[in-house]
């Protein structure tokens, strides 16, 4: 008889099957509730009310800079020796490549000197000065990727994990997540560019198919927002008598239908554009400001066309600051536009003249950003602020042949994080010896998200909103958080 068929291995077997489907089970079981989905409680009559994060968190809320046009990390803070070397070489391997806008020519080195910063001796340009002094404080990463190689696709998926339209920012997911500190100003404000909107305009601040109230409200320190004032015709005391007036109704109304949340979240929706009759022109009139840190900002530069965007941006880039002492959740500032602007500045798309262009954008960017950075650091706010630079992907290391310019590259480029939960004067990853392909620690920009929600306190797998039968979440069924990255 073989030794199993005989009633003693039988049973013994049996046993240890039955432990092996409830081990099993159970590790299954525990595999399941970790990415349990996790839907925050909304109430509608306050959707903004502040929740708690799944776990501690790092930081209470992120300011993002975002450089539309896709700047160029070959000119920034991706330092090629190699490039140098074979200057005006052609790129191995890549004899008559095709990208985005057509053939490639020859390795093309940046027009300006990388030199080492700090004490981490962190290679930067001098397209970028000020920026380049704080390189201590930053957490770099050389090795994100991209889906697309068109800008509003590319401005999408660096917004929301998508390349189409209609899917939530990241603005909009953790405001949904975790609300506002502040119930006089909104949760999530995004600062367009004084010039105008990215590509993908207000896709990039939208709430996709999470509740409207989750929508960044867009508005810039030299345009408030719209429809905001009260009617000249009216006195500040009928206005008020007005509102008090109007809250009774709404009150009264509210009581007759108890379990109407669309109806409570409508109100108070009105409620808040109330109180920001108030709290945006305050928090937007900058006339409080010392003159010396208008000037730290450069935003009493002016004189030509350029300095004037700086100023305005520089403007912009204190709003931000503002907005982030009165704890709003989520404050984005975007750097350049897709609409064109003065003097041929528009955004970082550097495709025919990088040279002439890039003067004028590090120009407008650096001083500012830089000073934003310095003055968070300065009042405290950096220790619970997480700063994100971005942009929607990189540049070929080559010109493109009958140009002098650099063609888009979602293979390898760079981002940086400052504040709380990174580590400072840190890089992670690497792209090849032209700073055409991550090759090392490669990265997705679905783990850069996961990273920023990871600091938050949110678990990027389980956060989450069912949507047409699908739990849908900003990572999408993807990503890992970058621990090498965080404290």
């Amino acid at each position: 008889m073989h030794p199993f068929l005989n009633r003693r291995n039988f049973l013994g077997h049996t046993a240890t099957g039955l432990g092996g489907i409830a081990l099993a089970h159970l590790l299954g079981r525990e595999q399941a509730s970790a990415k349990t989905p996790i839907r925050p409680n909304i109430q509608p009559a306050n959707p903004n009310a502040p929740r708690l994060p799944h776990f501690e968190a790092r930081a209470k809320r992120v300011l993002m800079i975002f450089c539309s046009g896709a700047v160029s990390q070959i000119d920034t803070f991706d330092y090629k020796p190699e490039l140098i070397k074979r200057h005006g070489q052609p790129m191995p391997g890549a004899e008559g490549l095709v990208t985005f806008q057509g053939q490639q020519g020859n390795l093309t080195k940046s027009p300006w000197e990388f030199r080492p910063k700090g004490q981490s001796g962190k290679m930067v340009s001098d397209l970028v000065p000020h920026l380049g002094a704080l390189a201590d404080e930053m957490c770099f990463i050389h090795s994100l990727t991209g889906k697309t190689n068109t800008h509003g696709p590319g401005e999408n998926f660096m917004a929301t994990g998508f390349t189409l339209d209609g899917f939530p920012s990241m603005g909009a997911w953790a405001t949904y997540a975790l609300g506002s500190e502040n119930d006089e100003l909104p949760a999530y404000v995004a600062v367009p560019d004084p010039r105008g909107a990215p590509q993908s305009a207000g896709n990039f601040w939208g709430p996709g198919f999470l509740p409207a109230a989750f929508q960044g409200t867009d508005f810039n320190a030299t345009q408030p927002l719209r429809n905001l004032s009260r009617p000249s015709a009216f006195s500040p005391a009928t206005d008020r008598a007005t509102r008090e007036f109007l809250a009774t109704l709404n009150r009264h109304h509210l009581e007759k239908f108890p379990g109407d949340s669309e109806l409570a979240a409508r109100i108070s929706s009105y409620e808040l554009a109330a109180r920001m009759q108030l709290s945006v022109p305050e928090v937007a009139d900058l006339s409080s400001e010392p003159k010396h840190i208008l000037k730290m900002y450069g935003a009493d530069a002016a004189g030509n066309p350029v300095q004037d965007l700086k100023a305005a941006y520089a403007r912009n880039c204190i709003l931000a600051r503002r907005l982030v002492e009165k704890g709003v959740r989520f404050v984005q500032v975007f750097n350049g536009a897709y609409q064109t602007g003065g003097e041929g500045v528009s955004n970082w798309d550097g495709h025919k003249a990088l040279e002439e262009q890039y003067v004028k954008h590090g120009i407008v960017m650096d001083q500012p950003t830089a000073a934003l950075l310095t003055d968070l650091k300065q009042r405290g706010l950096l220790a619970d602020t997480l700063v994100v630079w971005c942009t929607e992907f990189g540049r070929m290391p080559t010109f493109q042949k009958g140009a002098s310019g650099r063609d888009h590259n979602p293979s390898g480029f760079t981002a940086w994080l400052a504040g709380a939960g990174v580590k400072k004067g840190f890089s992670y990853g690497a792209t090849d010896e032209f700073g055409y392909k991550a090759v090392e620690n490669v990265a997705t920009v679905y783990d850069f998200h996961a990273t920023i929600l990871d600091v938050l306190g949110l678990n990027h797998e389980q956060l989450s909103f069912y949507h047409n039968g699908i739990e849908r979440r900003l990572t999408d069924v993807h990503g890992k958080v970058i621990r090498e990255m965080l404290l």
